[in-house]
């Protein structure tokens, strides 16, 4: 009998209501619940002596039951003191029924388990488990440690536990596909044994391996999870690679016209990338490259360098943005580059008129828009394209996985699939990229262009406002530089930052009456975004109050101070975007994280760690330690770092041995990998990337 084909039905315990908890944690067969392992263990087995209690232990003791009486007051409290030769503690039942108190008489030996907290009267413990040693069943449960596994609302732990224990009987009897040949691993355990060990740890298993995860037992699946990661993403990256593509030739004819009328030399990283690029398109299978760069590295650049070569052999390109201020940057740029270069550039965004989005899809749908901008309006159903042939994306990791899917979508209508590359200034740590991003090729830009300044970052508490008010007149009246005043989100709520922004804006006002202030958020209609920020790159505004909508994509020399309010409420990643508005220029510049009274231990960490670097890549493996991996590639990404066992930034070292041998199964045993694929990513592995 096939566990994977045994429903959870035909476990004793699990009905209709039983089932939909359970298919909510992702279970649905018997296989399901056994690959469902514990998070953690408590050892029952071993018995704390009670004088050495302390509070908050959760572990077992054994006394003899001094007294038990029914306490009197706004609730009634059955109070049992119980002892050993160390101390006493007391054991509290708020509900208790008659025959419960009677089982419960002085002198009887108990065992109990639960937290122990310190109360008014000492140790104490609320609604232990408990069992009275004279009628104790020796189960096999008992003699084990016990199994914490993840939960979901209205499940109960011991529920779970008496399914997992009718999940292992079935094992017993019946075996799992080894789906890993043996003699690859370096933990030859066998995946049944493995199992077994795990669910049901024997009393003198060590727990410290078992909650570190470094037991034998795991590091066996946390392999296997790694490499059915890895298959999924090789399998992807081949499907992708056999779907074909339209062969770029290098014409550079418009790449040395644009790098003329720019007049400067692209970095040598810049360079390096753009050949890396170009050497893709001439492939006759579709390009799937990540660029990363820090904050001003020069990335959209090179993704215009990439633009030209596919428009001047004939085709069209798209540049997906993930906000409606970075789309309108984007154009601009692009704009003021292609179109000296009789180059149209055309615009999609959610908010444009439905007149003018009319006339923007029909010049995509004739082909006279050759390079289109927008923000996810461009993988609308309306939306065609004559000959779409690479899709750019930007800040990718803030695009739901369906999203770039779609978009790629629009490119195969035409037969071939596009190229794709995407962009990011949030740089992902090399052994993370090697998991979520193994079908991608990822090319680094890691120089910054000369002339650009490293920002220096200072923490103040917004008590000392009054303080930083004359240190924005000063730099702006007496130093002739601009300032950037940042509020950030309040409790998710764009509205509220808006109003936030707005009042900010109307505060700093009244106290410099006369420096040029603007104010730019997200509610903001696009051309009046544009109006403002024009203004203020022009040097006709000296301050901007913005919110965090001004990350990404503004680029103004002359702004040397920035002043981040609340910096507390953001992760890493978007302070360091946010600072990289500042040192474009030759002049020293700086950064203030006016934050709120009290940190906590985190904002704290997070403020030390910008204080300390201004690289990209030191911060993001920080956000990384202090966030984990989901938050960091994207809360929308579907089936990435949504591990069952492993995690990868605990298990990174495992993860180069696991590519290596995902690629030993692809060459040698490829007719496992879709067994692989669904044992630990079930219907997710479709989206694991797009």
């Amino acid at each position: 009998m096939k566990l994977e084909k045994v429903p959870l039905s035909a476990l004793d315990g699990v009905g209709i209501k039983m089932s939909e908890r359970l298919e909510k944690l992702g279970l649905f067969s018997v296989a399901d619940l056994l690959f469902h392992l514990p998070l953690h263990y408590q050892d029952r087995a071993s018995i704390y002596p009670i004088g050495e209690l302390k509070d908050g232990m959760q572990v077992s003791v054994q006394g003899r039951i001094i007294s038990c009486n029914v306490q009197m007051g706004k609730r009634r409290i059955l109070k049992c003191q119980i002892g050993d030769e160390t101390g006493r503690v007391t054991l509290n039942f708020f509900h208790f029924n008659a025959s419960q108190k009677n089982t419960l008489k002085e002198g009887m030996l108990i065992k109990c388990f639960g937290e122990f907290k310190r109360g008014y009267q000492g140790i104490e413990v609320t609604h232990p488990e408990y069992t009275l040693i004279q009628q104790r069943e020796q189960s096999q449960a008992q003699e084990m440690l016990t199994p914490i596994y993840p939960m979901t609302e209205g499940l109960k732990q011991n529920s779970l536990r008496k399914l997992a224990v009718q999940a292992i009987e079935m094992l017993k009897q019946n075996s799992i596909d080894e789906l890993l040949p043996t003699q690859l691993l370096s933990h030859p355990i066998s995946l049944q044994d493995a199992l077994f060990y795990l669910h049901q740890p024997p009393p003198d298993a060590n727990i410290e391996q078992l909650e570190n995860k470094t037991h034998p037992a795991q590091q066996r699946l946390i392999i296997e999870e790694l490499i059915a990661q890895q298959l999924s993403m090789l399998s992807m990256r081949a499907t992708a690679q056999s779907q074909p593509s339209i062969i770029i030739e290098n014409e550079p004819a418009l790449q040395e016209k644009l790098l003329e009328n720019l007049g400067f030399m692209p970095t040598n990283a810049q360079t390096r990338v753009a050949q890396e690029i170009q050497q893709d398109l001439q492939q006759a299978y579709p390009m799937m490259r990540l660029v990363q760069g820090d904050v001003g590295s020069g990335k959209t650049l090179v993704a215009a360098l990439a633009a030209l070569s596919v428009i001047e052999s004939g085709y069209q390109v798209a540049l997906m943005a993930p906000t409606e201020l970075l789309a309108e940057q984007h154009y601009i740029n692009f704009q003021k580059w292609f179109e000296p270069l009789g180059i149209r550039v055309g615009m999609l965004s959610g908010k444009m008129k439905v007149k003018e989005k009319r006339s923007q899809t029909e010049n995509i749908q004739l082909g006279l828009s050759k390079m289109v901008v927008g923000t996810h309006a461009l993988f609308s159903d309306n939306v065609i394209f004559n000959n779409l042939a690479l899709i750019i994306v930007d800040e990718q990791h803030r695009f739901g996985v369906h999203q770039r899917l779609a978009l790629r979508e629009k490119g195969l209508s035409t037969g071939f699939a596009p190229h794709q590359l995407t962009m990011t200034a949030t740089p992902i740590p090399r052994t993370l990229a090697m998991t979520a991003y193994a079908d991608l090729k990822v090319s680094v830009i890691d120089e910054l262009p000369p002339g650009r300044t490293a920002v220096q970052t200072v923490a103040l508490a917004d008590t000392r406002r009054e303080d930083i008010i004359k240190r924005v007149y000063q730099s702006c009246k007496n130093e002739g530089r601009q300032v950037y005043w940042v509020c950030t989100l309040i409790e998710e709520s764009e509205a509220l930052e808006c109003q936030a922004a707005e009042d900010t804006a109307n505060d700093l006002q009244l106290s410099l009456t006369d420096l040029r202030i603007g104010l730019v958020h997200g509610r903001m209609k696009g051309n009046e975004k544009q109006y403002v920020m024009d203004a203020f790159k022009a040097g006709e505004l000296d301050l901007l109050v913005a919110t965090t909508v001004i990350e990404v994509g503004v680029d103004v020399p002359n702004a040397s101070l920035m002043i981040i309010e609340n910096p507390e409420r953001l992760g890493l990643s978007q302070l360091h975007q946010l600072r990289g508005r500042v040192g474009r220029g030759s002049v020293a510049s700086h950064c203030v994280l006016l934050y709120k009274n009290p940190l906590s231990l985190t904002a704290k960490k997070r403020l030390q760690i910008l204080r300390e670097s201004n690289d990209g890549f030191y911060i993001s493996e920080q956000d990384l330690l202090i966030r984990g991996p989901g938050e960091v590639l994207g809360t929308k990404q579907t089936g990435v770092a949504q591990f069952k066992i492993a995690d990868l930034l605990r298990d990174q070292a495992l993860v180069p041995y696991s590519l290596q041998l995902a690629q030993t199964i692809v060459a040698e045993q490829a007719h496992l990998i879709p067994a692989l694929t669904t044992r630990w990513l079930g219907e997710n592995q479709q989206y694991a990337h797009a």
